[in-house]
C-alpha cells in the first residue's frame, strides 16, 4: 500500500523566511530517509533540508529563489509502506524488531499518525525509565549559550561507559571569542555520546545519554520531547556540515563588514543571487574579506562545498602570479584588480640554531584573526593624553583599608571604567556602531576590559556601567577576572561591549596604539602611572601622571572630538567629583 506524505520545512530558528538557493530532487527520484531535498540560505546561514522519510518523489512544491518558512510544503514523497505494519497491534506478538523500527519512522515522519502513536512512544520511554529499580535514562542538553545560535564541539571529555558526577564537564564548545565546557546536570553512567568533534550544538542540543538514579520524570520526558520534534534534529545535522574553518566576527560587526567589502572587489565578476557557489556563510564572509570571488573556484568538499582551504588555495595561486609578473608590471598596473601583497617567506629557522615549535592556542588563533581584520579595515589613529591621578590613587589606597573586611579590592581600572561611561554619555558619538552609512548610538553603556590569561587574551563585559557603583564594578571585575584566568568564561560574559579598555598599568610602558574591538568605535590603552614634575604656576611639584592612548576609528570620529574626548576623561580623573555632574 501507498502513502503520500507532504514534507514540509522544519523549524528554521529566527527566521521567518529563507530562500531556496538549490533543488538537489527532482520528480520520479528514489530519495531516502535523511537525504538532502533543497537547500535554502538566511542572511547568516545556509543549511540542506533532510527528507524525513524514504520513497519516490511525486511532485516538488519549490523552486530556486521561493521564500520558504517552518510548515511550508517542499515536495510530496509517495512511500511504499505496508498497511498492517503502520498501526500494530499493542499484544500482537508477530511484530518484530524491524516492524517495530518502521513503525516509529513513520509515527515521526506521518503527520496524520502523528497524534495516535506519540502517546505508545511517550508510554514505553515511561516504561523502559522505571525498569530498572528507580534508575532513569535522561539526555543532558546544552544549556544557555549567550547570544550565539551554534557553537562548534572541539573536544568530547567523556564515551560511553564513563560514570559521572554532577557538575563534571562532558564536551567543550568554542564560538568565535571563547571556548567553555559543558557540564553534566545529574550522576550517572554515560550509556550514549550523542554529538562528535566538529558537530554543531546550541541551546537544547542533547549531548549525552545517561543512566541516572533519579529524576525519572525528567527522563519520561526526555524521549517524548525528542518524538514531538523530529525535523529539528535534521535541521540541526544539516547545520552541523557547515564549515567553521573561518570564524565570523560578532554579528554586530557582521553588518558593517558585510558593507565594507565586495564579494568581487578583486576579480569583478557579478554572481547570480540564484547561482551562489556552495559554501558556508563564514567560508563567504573569509572571501570577501580576502576579495575573492567564489565562483572562480572549484570545491573539495563534499558535494563540491568550497572550503576555507580551497578559497586559501585559490588566494596563493594568484599571488604566485602576481610575484612572477611582478618585474614586468608597472606601478599603475599593480593593486587594481588583483593581489599584489608579496606571499609569507618560507624559512627554516632550524639551520640557524636550535628551535622549539609550539602551536598557538585557540584563543590566539581566533582572536589574531579578528585583530588582523580589525587593523587593516578600520583607519586606527591613537591619541596620547596624561592624567593627574595623585588624589584619585590616595583615595583609592583609602578606600581599599575602609573595603577590606568586605573583600573588595578597588583598582585603579574600576576608577577608569566610571570615568569612561561618563566620557560616553558627553560623547555619544564614542558609544556607537558603523553599520553601512548608518551610525547606531546606544543608549547602553557595556565597558569591556582586557584580561590577560594564560591561553591568551580575552574581554569580559562589565554590563550597564552606568548604573553600578565603583565598588560594584570592583566586585564584578574580580569575579570575571577569575572566570577568565579558569577559562570559565560564557559566551555571553564577552558581548555587548560598546567601548573597551586595555590597561598594561601593572606591567609598564609610557603608551601603545591598542587596536580597535569591533564592532566598537574606539578603545582606551592605559600604561603605568609614574611620579613626574608638574608646574602648577609657582613651582614644580611631585605628581602621579597616568599615560591614556585613545584610538579611535577616523571614518566616524575626528581628531579635535578625540582629544576633546581625552581630555575630560583626564579631568575626571583628577578631581573625580565630575562623575556627579
Amino acid at each position: 500500500m501507498s502513502n503520500v506524505i507532504e514534507i514540509k520545512v522544519p523549524d528554521i530558528g529566527d527566521f521567518s523566511e529563507v530562500e531556496v538557493i538549490e533543488l538537489l530532487v527532482a520528480p520520479g527520484d528514489t530519495i531516502k530517509e535523511e537525504q538532502s531535498l533543497i537547500t535554502v540560505e538566511s542572511e547568516k546561514a545556509s543549511m540542506e533540508i533532510p527528507a524525513s522519510a524514504s520513497g519516490v518523489v511525486k511532485e516538488v512544491s519549490v523552486k530556486v529563489g521561493d521564500k520558504v518558512a517552518e510548515g511550508k510544503v517542499i515536495l510530496t514523497l509517495e512511500a511504499e509502506q505496508a498497511a498492517d505494519d503502520s498501526k500494530p497491534a499493542a499484544g500482537n506478538a508477530a511484530n518484530d524488531a524491524a516492524s517495530d523500527s518502521q513503525e516509529r519512522t513513520s509515527g515521526a515522519d506521518e503527520p496524520a499518525q502523528a497524534d495516535k502513536e506519540e502517546p505508545a512512544e511517550q508510554q514505553e520511554a515511561a516504561q523502559q525509565a522505571g525498569a530498572e529499580s528507580g534508575s532513569a535514562t535522561l539526555e543532558v542538553t546544552v544549556p544557555d549559550i549567550g547570544d550565539f545560535s551554534e557553537v562548534e564541539v572541539i573536544e568530547v571529555l567523556v564515551a560511553p561507559g564513563d560514570k559521572v558526577k554532577q557538575e563534571q564537564s562532558l564536551i567543550t564548545v568554542e564560538s568565535d571569542k571563547a571556548s567553555m565546557e559543558i557540564p553534566s546536570s545529574d550522576d550517572g553512567e554515560v550509556e550514549a555520546v550523542l554529538v562528535k568533534v566538529g558537530d554543531k550544538v546550541a541551546k537544547g542540543t542533547a549531548i549525552v545519554k545517561l543512566k541516572s538514579g533519579g529524576g525519572s520524570a525528567k527522563a519520561a520526558a526526555a524521549p517524548a520531547e525528542t518524538k514531538s520534534k523530529p525535523a529539528d534534529s535534521n535541521v540541526d545535522k544539516a547545520q552541523g556540515e557547515l564549515a567553521a574553518a573561518a570564524k565570523a566576527p560578532a554579528p554586530q560587526a557582521s553588518g558593517a563588514a558585510q558593507q565594507r567589502v565586495s564579494p568581487t572587489a578583486a576579480f569583478g565578476s557579478a554572481v547570480s543571487a540564484r547561482s551562489l557557489p556552495h559554501a558556508s556563510p563564514s567560508v563567504r564572509k573569509f572571501a570577501r574579506e580576502l576579495g575573492v570571488d567564489l565562483t572562480q573556484i572549484t570545491g573539495s568538499g563534499e558535494k563540491q562545498r568550497i572550503t576555507q582551504d580551497d578559497v586559501r588555495k585559490f588566494v596563493k595561486a594568484a599571488l604566485s602570479v602576481a610575484t612572477s609578473t611582478s618585474s614586468t608590471t608597472t606601478s599603475s598596473q599593480v593593486g587594481g584588480g588583483g593581489l599584489s601583497v608579496l606571499d609569507w617567506p618560507n624559512i627554516d629557522f632550524s639551520k640557524f640554531g636550535p628551535i622549539e615549535s609550539k602551536p598557538l592556542s585557540r584563543i590566539k588563533k581566533i582572536s589574531g584573526a579578528n585583530l588582523h581584520r580589525n587593523w587593516v579595515m578600520i583607519p586606527h589613529v591613537t591619541n596620547n593624553e596624561q592624567a593627574d591621578i595623585t588624589e584619585l590613587e590616595a583615595f583609592r589606597v583609602a578606600m581599599n583599608k575602609e573595603y577590606e573586611k568586605a573583600g573588595i579590592k578597588f583598582t585603579m581600572l574600576a576608577f577608569l571604567i566610571k570615568a569612561v561611561v561618563s566620557a560616553l554619555q558627553k560623547f555619544p558619538e564614542f558609544n556607537a556602531s558603523l553599520s553601512g552609512d548608518n551610525l547606531v548610538l546606544k543608549q547602553y553603556f557595556h565597558v569591556g576590559f582586557a584580561a590577560d590569561t594564560p591561553n591568551g587574551l580575552v574581554v569580559p563585559v562589565i554590563r550597564d556601567a552606568d548604573k553600578k557603583a565603583v565598588s560594584q564594578i570592583a566586585k564584578e571585575m574580580t569575579e570575571l577576572a577569575k572566570l577568565a584566568r579558569d577559562g570559565k568564561l560564557s559566551p555571553a560574559q564577552m558581548q555587548g561591549g560598546c567601548f573597551s579598555i586595555s590597561s598594561l598599568g601593572g606591567i609598564g610602558g609610557t603608551s601603545f596604539t591598542p587596536i580597535i574591538n569591533a564592532p566598537e568605535v574606539a578603545i582606551l590603552g592605559v600604561s603605568k602611572s609614574s611620579m613626574q614634575p608638574v608646574w602648577n604656576g609657582k613651582e614644580f611639584a611631585p605628581r602621579l601622571m597616568l599615560p591614556l592612548s585613545l584610538s579611535y576609528d577616523h571614518r566616524v570620529i575626528d581628531g579635535a572630538a578625540a582629544a576633546r574626548f581625552n581630555a575630560y576623561l583626564a579631568a575626571v580623573l583628577a578631581d573625580f567629583r565630575r562623575v556627579l555632574i
